[in-house]
């Protein structure tokens, strides 16, 4: 990315590399290393790899850096593993959020190894380097924290738990909201985006989030997004659902909403629309539009053509038959398109 005044004066720091692709960054963990010393800062070292990973180093990733806060997306096609004896002292919260695969911390003197397997995170306070590994094909997110802020909380403890609570949600919401506006953050933009990530970050330690925090609005509407998204088919998706999965209120949820412009109920109707769009657009194996309305969960054909058509301008039949190609409509004979030269 461009450098912007924040992340000239250390306070924004963003990259990210993809060396899954043979060829695509030439000595991969070359390329990952220089961009963390020179986007990320002092402030987060790394660790010392295995030569193996030095070697073989197949890993897509994101990093942000807000302040005192580190994001870092893995996805590692290739196993990564740290080697030699840590040293030293570090005062920092970390936060592992593991989607698939594992990520094993080795253990020190007063703590045991710990595996994180797929669908489960961990958070705890780190207070001297130690080793860690994964298994190849790991999808995860870690989250550097400041100490003084957290550590209060923790103590000693080493908090675990499933990556679909409320609160692991909103926080992992509002980091990929961090990731897509880092380029256009203000001063005030800055401030807003770290303390939101300090206070989900408490919530987790905390296993509950101020619900009327406005400051939060932004992350509870997108955490509800996210999880709509995946649920777009069940004929159970409404926003009271919604609101239990991420442990609110109906009227919390639908206030978080207000500061988007759009309800609850008309993102679940359009996502709903655009996701029967795409479906009439697909070249083979479309469905007729009966099935489009039973599949996305409308009441009937006649309701889902009224809401496509005022959404998009055209029935579903004649979007459909505006999006086919001059060839597939074309009559053809038993060996092609008819005539000599196919007209």
């Amino acid at each position: 990315m461009d450098s912007t005044g924040a992340e000239a004066d250390g306070t924004l720091g963003a990259f990210s590399v993809d060396s899954t692709v043979p060829g695509a960054v030439p000595r991969g963990f070359d390329a990952f290393l220089r961009e963390w010393e020179t986007r990320i800062g002092d402030g987060f070292p790394q660790p010392t790899y295995s030569p193996a990973t030095i070697a073989d180093f197949r890993v897509r990733s994101r990093v942000a850096k807000v302040r005192d806060v580190a994001i870092t997306d893995v996805h590692g096609v290739s196993a990564i593993r740290t080697a030699g004896t840590p040293r030293g002292v570090e005062d920092q919260v970390r936060m592992y959020v593991v989607r698939r695969g594992a990520w094993t911390l080795g253990g020190s003197r007063d703590r045991g190894e710990h595996t994180v397997p797929g669908g489960q995170f961990l958070l705890r306070h780190v207070g001297r380097p130690s080793h860690f590994e994964t298994v190849p094909h790991t999808t995860a997110q870690v989250l550097v924290l400041p100490a003084a802020m957290l550590k209060p909380l923790l103590g000693n403890r080493v908090m675990t738990g499933s990556v679909d609570s409320a609160e692991v949600r909103l926080l992992a919401a509002h980091s990929n909201m961090v990731h897509a506006t880092m380029a256009d953050l203000s001063p005030a933009g800055v401030d807003a985006a770290h303390s939101s990530l300090i206070e989900l970050a408490k919530a987790v330690a905390l296993q509950r989030f101020d619900d009327v925090e406005p400051r939060l609005a932004p992350a509870l509407a997108q955490a509800a997004k996210d999880l709509a998204d995946s649920r777009l088919a069940d004929p159970e998706l409404s926003p009271p659902l919604l609101a239990r999965q991420l442990n609110v209120s109906v009227r919390t949820l639908q206030r978080a909403f207000a500061t988007t412009g759009e309800s609850v109920t008309a993102y679940i109707r359009h996502r709903r629309l655009e996701e029967a769009r795409l479906a009439l657009t697909t070249p083979s194996g479309r469905l007729s539009v009966s099935e489009l309305a039973a599949h996305w969960q409308f009441a009937d054909s006649s309701h889902f053509i009224r809401a496509f058509k005022k959404r998009y301008g055209r029935t579903p039949t004649e979007y459909a038959r505006s999006t086919r190609s001059p060839r597939s409509t074309r009559p053809t004979g038993p060996t092609g398109p008819t005539g000599p030269t196919g007209n």
